[in-house]
Protein backbone atom coordinates (compact mmCIF):
# COMPACT_ATOMS: atom_id res chain seq x y z
CA UNK A 1 0.00 0.00 0.00
CA UNK A 2 2.93 2.38 0.41
CA UNK A 3 4.42 1.89 -2.75
CA UNK A 4 0.80 2.65 -4.41
CA UNK A 5 0.40 5.88 -3.45
CA UNK A 6 3.57 7.17 -5.24
CA UNK A 7 3.13 4.88 -8.20
CA UNK A 8 -0.34 6.35 -8.72
CA UNK A 9 1.13 9.83 -8.43
CA UNK A 10 4.25 9.02 -10.95
CA UNK A 11 2.23 7.59 -13.49
CA UNK A 12 -0.23 10.75 -13.41
CA UNK A 13 2.08 13.06 -13.31
CA UNK A 14 3.39 11.20 -16.68
CA UNK A 15 -0.26 11.17 -17.88
CA UNK A 16 -0.25 14.84 -17.41
CA UNK A 17 2.86 15.40 -18.86
CA UNK A 18 2.01 13.32 -22.01
CA UNK A 19 -0.87 15.13 -22.59
CA UNK A 20 0.76 18.83 -22.76
CA UNK A 21 2.97 16.74 -25.58
CA UNK A 22 0.14 16.10 -27.51
CA UNK A 23 -1.02 19.74 -27.15
CA UNK A 24 2.14 20.91 -28.04
CA UNK A 25 2.46 19.02 -31.23
CA UNK A 26 -1.53 19.57 -32.28
CA UNK A 27 -0.98 23.33 -31.90
CA UNK A 28 -2.15 24.49 -34.72
CA UNK A 29 0.11 26.19 -37.86
CA UNK A 30 -0.71 29.60 -39.43
CA UNK A 31 -0.23 29.07 -43.02
CA UNK A 32 -0.06 31.61 -45.71
CA UNK A 33 3.19 32.90 -45.02
CA UNK A 34 6.78 32.48 -46.53
CA UNK A 35 8.53 29.17 -47.11
CA UNK A 36 11.39 30.22 -44.85
CA UNK A 37 8.74 31.11 -41.98
CA UNK A 38 7.32 27.57 -43.13
CA UNK A 39 10.47 25.91 -42.39
CA UNK A 40 10.80 28.13 -38.68
CA UNK A 41 7.53 27.21 -37.72
CA UNK A 42 8.32 23.38 -38.34
CA UNK A 43 11.56 23.29 -36.33
CA UNK A 44 9.99 25.84 -33.72
CA UNK A 45 6.88 22.61 -33.47
CA UNK A 46 10.08 19.98 -33.31
CA UNK A 47 11.98 21.93 -30.55
CA UNK A 48 8.96 22.32 -28.94
CA UNK A 49 7.71 18.58 -28.78
CA UNK A 50 11.68 17.95 -28.02
CA UNK A 51 11.28 19.65 -24.90
CA UNK A 52 8.06 17.96 -24.00
CA UNK A 53 9.06 14.34 -24.51
CA UNK A 54 12.44 15.52 -22.69
CA UNK A 55 10.51 17.08 -19.92
CA UNK A 56 8.62 13.86 -19.51
CA UNK A 57 11.80 11.85 -19.58
CA UNK A 58 13.64 14.12 -16.97
CA UNK A 59 10.40 14.10 -14.49
CA UNK A 60 10.71 10.04 -14.74
CA UNK A 61 14.96 10.16 -14.12
CA UNK A 62 14.26 12.29 -11.14
CA UNK A 63 11.73 9.66 -9.68
CA UNK A 64 13.94 7.07 -10.17
CA UNK A 65 17.55 8.55 -9.32
CA UNK A 66 16.53 11.52 -7.16
CA UNK A 67 18.33 13.88 -9.47
CA UNK A 68 15.64 17.01 -9.35
CA UNK A 69 18.10 18.69 -11.73
CA UNK A 70 17.54 16.07 -14.67
CA UNK A 71 13.96 17.84 -14.64
CA UNK A 72 15.70 20.93 -16.33
CA UNK A 73 18.89 18.80 -17.92
CA UNK A 74 17.26 16.25 -19.61
CA UNK A 75 14.73 18.49 -21.92
CA UNK A 76 17.47 20.76 -22.67
CA UNK A 77 19.72 18.03 -23.93
CA UNK A 78 17.03 16.35 -25.64
CA UNK A 79 16.51 19.46 -27.54
CA UNK A 80 19.66 20.80 -27.69
CA UNK A 81 21.98 18.30 -28.17
CA UNK A 82 21.31 16.61 -31.36
CA UNK A 83 21.74 20.54 -32.71
CA UNK A 84 25.13 20.49 -31.28
CA UNK A 85 26.68 17.23 -32.35
CA UNK A 86 24.80 17.54 -35.66
CA UNK A 87 26.56 18.41 -38.91
CA UNK A 88 25.88 21.97 -40.25
CA UNK A 89 24.09 22.43 -43.59
CA UNK A 90 27.00 21.92 -45.41
CA UNK A 91 25.86 19.54 -47.86
CA UNK A 92 22.68 21.67 -49.07
CA UNK A 93 25.57 24.65 -49.57
CA UNK A 94 27.64 21.95 -51.83
CA UNK A 95 24.92 21.16 -53.85
CA UNK A 96 23.66 24.58 -54.50
CA UNK A 97 27.38 25.27 -55.86
CA UNK A 98 27.07 22.47 -58.42
CA UNK A 99 23.88 23.42 -59.32
CA UNK A 100 25.28 27.00 -59.69
CA UNK A 101 28.20 25.26 -61.68
CA UNK A 102 25.87 22.99 -63.87
CA UNK A 103 23.35 25.99 -64.96
CA UNK A 104 26.68 28.52 -65.45
CA UNK A 105 27.85 25.62 -68.00
CA UNK A 106 24.66 25.22 -69.37
CA UNK A 107 24.16 28.88 -70.58
CA UNK A 108 28.32 28.68 -71.64
CA UNK A 109 27.04 26.22 -73.88
CA UNK A 110 23.30 28.29 -75.06
CA UNK A 111 25.42 31.27 -75.92
CA UNK A 112 28.29 29.41 -78.17
CA UNK A 113 25.10 28.74 -80.63
CA UNK A 114 24.81 32.88 -80.90
CA UNK A 115 21.58 33.24 -78.93
CA UNK A 116 21.08 36.44 -76.87
CA UNK A 117 21.72 37.14 -73.02
CA UNK A 118 18.27 37.14 -72.41
CA UNK A 119 17.15 34.49 -74.52
CA UNK A 120 19.73 32.24 -73.14
CA UNK A 121 18.74 32.89 -69.58
CA UNK A 122 15.45 31.88 -70.31
CA UNK A 123 16.33 28.95 -72.17
CA UNK A 124 17.89 27.75 -69.43
CA UNK A 125 14.53 27.31 -67.25
CA UNK A 126 14.26 24.00 -68.99
CA UNK A 127 17.52 22.34 -67.16
CA UNK A 128 17.71 24.31 -64.50
CA UNK A 129 19.16 22.40 -61.44
CA UNK A 130 16.52 21.61 -58.55
CA UNK A 131 18.75 23.32 -55.86
CA UNK A 132 18.02 26.56 -57.74
CA UNK A 133 15.09 25.63 -59.82
CA UNK A 134 12.95 28.35 -57.69
CA UNK A 135 15.52 30.93 -58.35
CA UNK A 136 15.91 30.76 -61.64
CA UNK A 137 12.44 30.49 -62.60
CA UNK A 138 11.90 33.81 -60.93
CA UNK A 139 14.76 35.09 -63.10
CA UNK A 140 13.24 33.83 -66.28
CA UNK A 141 9.89 35.86 -64.96
CA UNK A 142 11.42 38.69 -64.42
CA UNK A 143 13.15 38.84 -67.86
CA UNK A 144 9.71 38.08 -69.64
CA UNK A 145 7.92 40.63 -67.66
CA UNK A 146 10.32 43.23 -68.93
CA UNK A 147 12.18 44.11 -66.62
CA UNK A 148 15.58 45.69 -66.72
CA UNK A 149 18.47 42.86 -66.91
CA UNK A 150 20.56 44.41 -64.78
CA UNK A 151 17.83 44.38 -62.02
CA UNK A 152 16.68 41.14 -62.66
CA UNK A 153 20.02 39.86 -62.20
CA UNK A 154 20.55 41.72 -58.82
CA UNK A 155 17.63 40.68 -57.60
CA UNK A 156 18.43 36.96 -58.64
CA UNK A 157 21.98 37.21 -56.81
CA UNK A 158 20.48 38.27 -53.59
CA UNK A 159 18.41 35.18 -53.75
CA UNK A 160 21.18 33.21 -53.92
CA UNK A 161 22.39 34.67 -51.44
CA UNK A 162 25.99 33.10 -52.22
CA UNK A 163 29.36 34.98 -52.83
CA UNK A 164 29.32 32.49 -55.59
CA UNK A 165 26.46 33.71 -56.74
CA UNK A 166 27.55 37.08 -56.30
CA UNK A 167 30.06 36.29 -59.09
CA UNK A 168 28.05 34.54 -61.54
CA UNK A 169 25.64 37.33 -61.26
CA UNK A 170 28.55 39.96 -61.90
CA UNK A 171 30.17 38.11 -64.88
CA UNK A 172 26.53 37.96 -66.58
CA UNK A 173 26.08 41.96 -65.21
CA UNK A 174 29.32 42.99 -67.43
CA UNK A 175 28.33 40.87 -70.32
CA UNK A 176 24.52 42.92 -70.13
CA UNK A 177 26.21 46.28 -70.46
CA UNK A 178 29.40 45.74 -73.11
CA UNK A 179 27.41 42.97 -75.34
CA UNK A 180 30.67 41.56 -76.90
CA UNK A 181 32.03 38.45 -77.62
CA UNK A 182 34.24 36.00 -75.36
CA UNK A 183 30.82 35.47 -72.58
CA UNK A 184 30.60 31.81 -73.29
CA UNK A 185 34.20 31.67 -72.99
CA UNK A 186 33.92 33.84 -69.56
CA UNK A 187 31.37 31.49 -67.97
CA UNK A 188 33.00 28.29 -68.73
CA UNK A 189 36.19 29.32 -67.18
CA UNK A 190 33.62 30.64 -64.10
CA UNK A 191 32.06 27.08 -64.21
CA UNK A 192 35.61 25.78 -63.86
CA UNK A 193 36.22 27.50 -60.90
CA UNK A 194 33.38 27.39 -59.30
CA UNK A 195 33.89 23.43 -59.50
CA UNK A 196 37.44 23.62 -57.91
CA UNK A 197 35.48 25.60 -55.17
CA UNK A 198 33.07 22.65 -54.83
CA UNK A 199 35.67 20.16 -54.10
CA UNK A 200 37.76 21.76 -52.02
CA UNK A 201 34.70 22.37 -50.02
CA UNK A 202 33.96 18.44 -50.10
CA UNK A 203 37.57 18.37 -48.73
CA UNK A 204 37.12 20.87 -46.02
CA UNK A 205 33.80 19.15 -44.77
CA UNK A 206 35.77 15.60 -44.71
CA UNK A 207 38.15 16.89 -42.58
CA UNK A 208 35.32 18.81 -39.94
CA UNK A 209 33.42 15.76 -39.79
CA UNK A 210 35.80 13.71 -38.39
CA UNK A 211 35.80 16.15 -35.05
CA UNK A 212 32.49 15.96 -35.36
CA UNK A 213 32.11 12.17 -35.21
CA UNK A 214 34.19 12.10 -31.93
CA UNK A 215 32.14 14.61 -30.12
CA UNK A 216 29.42 12.71 -31.13
CA UNK A 217 30.24 9.45 -29.77
CA UNK A 218 32.31 10.95 -26.44
CA UNK A 219 28.71 12.58 -25.97
CA UNK A 220 26.68 9.29 -25.92
CA UNK A 221 29.38 7.82 -24.25
CA UNK A 222 28.89 10.21 -21.23
CA UNK A 223 25.12 10.38 -21.31
CA UNK A 224 25.10 6.26 -21.64
CA UNK A 225 27.45 6.38 -18.12
CA UNK A 226 25.82 9.52 -16.50
CA UNK A 227 22.20 7.29 -16.83
CA UNK A 228 23.33 4.03 -15.72
CA UNK A 229 25.47 6.04 -12.88
CA UNK A 230 22.25 7.55 -12.01
CA UNK A 231 20.24 4.45 -11.74
CA UNK A 232 23.02 2.22 -10.04
CA UNK A 233 25.74 2.43 -6.95
CA UNK A 234 26.71 4.64 -4.40
CA UNK A 235 29.16 6.26 -6.58
CA UNK A 236 27.49 9.40 -7.71
CA UNK A 237 25.41 9.43 -4.22
CA UNK A 238 27.00 12.80 -3.56
CA UNK A 239 25.36 14.14 -6.75
CA UNK A 240 22.03 13.64 -4.85
CA UNK A 241 22.59 16.27 -2.23
CA UNK A 242 21.74 20.32 -2.97
CA UNK A 243 25.64 21.19 -3.56
CA UNK A 244 25.99 18.01 -5.76
CA UNK A 245 23.35 18.95 -7.99
CA UNK A 246 25.06 22.48 -7.93
CA UNK A 247 28.43 20.75 -9.00
CA UNK A 248 26.79 18.77 -11.17
CA UNK A 249 24.90 21.61 -13.23
CA UNK A 250 28.16 23.56 -13.55
CA UNK A 251 30.42 20.27 -14.57
CA UNK A 252 27.39 19.85 -17.31
CA UNK A 253 27.51 23.47 -18.47
CA UNK A 254 31.53 23.32 -18.91
CA UNK A 255 30.84 20.20 -21.38
CA UNK A 256 28.32 21.80 -23.39
CA UNK A 257 30.20 24.95 -23.77
CA UNK A 258 32.76 23.18 -25.29
CA UNK A 259 30.18 21.74 -27.70
CA UNK A 260 29.49 24.95 -28.61
CA UNK A 261 33.00 25.95 -28.86
CA UNK A 262 33.68 22.75 -31.27
CA UNK A 263 31.04 23.73 -33.43
CA UNK A 264 31.73 27.15 -33.82
CA UNK A 265 35.46 26.06 -34.94
CA UNK A 266 34.08 23.44 -37.29
CA UNK A 267 32.04 25.62 -38.63
CA UNK A 268 34.08 28.72 -40.01
CA UNK A 269 33.47 32.34 -41.34
CA UNK A 270 31.11 33.14 -43.84
CA UNK A 271 32.68 34.39 -47.23
CA UNK A 272 31.25 37.76 -47.38
CA UNK A 273 29.25 38.89 -50.69
CA UNK A 274 29.90 41.86 -53.13
CA UNK A 275 26.98 41.73 -54.99
CA UNK A 276 22.93 42.70 -53.63
CA UNK A 277 21.06 44.57 -51.84
CA UNK A 278 22.21 43.81 -48.84
CA UNK A 279 25.82 44.62 -49.44
CA UNK A 280 24.33 48.04 -50.37
CA UNK A 281 22.74 48.86 -46.93
CA UNK A 282 26.09 48.05 -45.07
CA UNK A 283 27.87 50.27 -47.94
CA UNK A 284 25.57 53.05 -46.69
CA UNK A 285 25.64 52.15 -42.97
Amino acid sequence: MTLLVPAVAGAMIVAGLLGVVWGLWLSPVATGRPRRGRTLRRWSRRARLAVGVGLVAGVVVAIVSGWLIAVVVVPLAVAGLPALVSAPPAAARIERLEAMEEWTRSLSGILTVGAGLEQALIATLRSAPEPIRPEVSRLVARLRARWSTAEALRLFADELDDPTGDLVAGNLLLAARRRGPGVAAVLESLAESVAADVRARRQVEADRAKPRATARWVTVITVCALTVLAMSGSYVAPYKTPIGQVVLAVLLGVYVAVLVWMRRMAAGDAIPRFLGASVAKEQVR
